[in-house]
């Protein structure tokens, strides 16, 4: 039987085994509805508060700051619906976002362009990077939020959001930006970052599915999105999912206090697989040059369809993408690469290979092996 190499740590990662063992209790002996006022639910509210400290302390918030979310597809709804929409009543509709943001953060804005909003994208250059020329020219006096995520999920490229929040700001907009591909991999500090409104998501750092957050600055107003309860301050009806939430923080607690050493050995992977194809004719990295996260590797492989060589890897046991795992069932080539001014073909040769620090050395060597004589054969035929 074939070993099976995971290298699509972007899409998801493995539940670390200390985190479900915090969960546990949660799912068993701890069962209670946190907003229920008996000894039951309270005990489990008071989980909720702990986590909730964890999660602000670790992204240099207030707890009254941190609202739970089922992912980071709803916190990123949220955030640009509500925002905008609440800032709608100031007579400001007009919404900036970048051309690469993910497919639920398009997807809200799409939204808003139905409701009468004007919505603009903010172009990137070859790289991947948002411009900030590009940024001062769309801002208006009527702009409600701006929107651009701090890591691509595609290319791993880190976009200079501080900069994009002291321009936002300059002109009274609210700036979000969408952190769950670069909470595994940077320390976060809203104020630092300069958001107004910042997501992230369980389930990219070795904590639960299902689970995610909203941070909204204190003094800052969104519409709610999620209605039919009074739970979350009266913002976000629906009962708390404890176990995940609890999940959730302890991952995130780990991340942060491991990230410095799962930086260096993710280095050592990138390393160690791009040396391994490094004899391979007509391989492209996207996003070279650009300030990135090691994690996250983009490839255009000249020659070679990327569903093609997916589901050729697949058969040898290795677990690669082809981009977004949101939008893996799309047949269209990725709006990120398209954005970045790759053609159609261009785009539907590109890989994403992203590694975890449960990866080691020894299985990405083997992943490199097998990519090189994957493409190899693809070539042939």
């Amino acid at each position: 039987m074939k070993q099976t190499i995971y290298l699509d740590n972007a899409a998801t990662t493995p539940l670390d085994s200390e985190v479900a063992e915090k969960m546990l209790p949660f799912l068993t002996e701890c069962y209670g509805n946190a907003d229920s006022p008996h000894a039951v639910g309270r005990k489990a509210m008071v989980a909720v508060d702990r986590a909730r400290d964890t999660v602000a302390e670790c992204l240099g918030a207030k707890p009254s700051e941190i609202y739970f979310t089922s992912g980071g597809t709803e916190a990123d709804n949220w955030a640009i619906l509500g925002g905008a929409r609440a800032k709608r009543a100031e007579g400001r509709t007009h919404v900036l976002i970048s051309a690469i943001e993910h497919h639920a953060a398009l997807y809200a804005a799409e939204t808003l362009e139905k409701e009468g909003f004007e919505v603009e994208q903010i172009p990137v250059n070859s790289g991947g990077r948002v411009e900030m020329n590009a940024v001062k020219a769309r801002l208006k006096p009527t702009t409600a939020l701006v929107c651009v995520m701090r890591v691509n999920n595609e290319t791993g490229v880190v976009q200079p959001v501080e900069e994009i929040a002291r321009l936002a700001h300059s002109v009274g907009a609210l700036f979000f930006t969408d952190c769950v591909q670069a909470a595994p991999h940077e320390k976060l500090d809203v104020k630092g970052l300069g958001a107004d409104l910042l997501s992230i998501s369980s389930h990219k750092l070795h904590g639960p599915k299902g689970c995610g957050a909203l941070y909204i600055k204190s003094g800052v107003r969104i519409e709610k999105l999620v209605g039919g309860g009074e739970q979350e301050r009266g913002m976000r009806g629906g009962t708390l999912n404890v176990p995940a939430i609890v999940g959730f923080a302890a991952a995130l607690k780990k991340t942060a206090q491991e990230m410095d050493e799962a930086r260096a050995h993710i280095e050592k992977l990138r390393a160690a697989f791009l040396l391994g194809i490094a004899a391979l004719d007509g391989v492209k990295v996207n996003g070279e040059g650009e300030e990135k996260i090691p994690a996250v590797l983009s490839l255009q492989v000249s020659g070679v369809r990327n569903d093609t060589l997916l589901y050729r890897a697949d058969l040898e046991g290795l677990c690669i993408a082809a981009g977004s795992a949101c939008a893996s069932a799309s047949v269209k080539p990725s709006h990120v690469l398209l954005a970045m001014g790759r053609t159609d073909e261009e785009a539907r040769q590109t890989v994403r290979i992203s590694f975890g620090n449960q990866n080691t050395e020894e299985e990405v060597k083997k992943a490199a092996q097998i990519f090189v004589e994957t493409v190899k054969s693809l070539r042939k035929n």
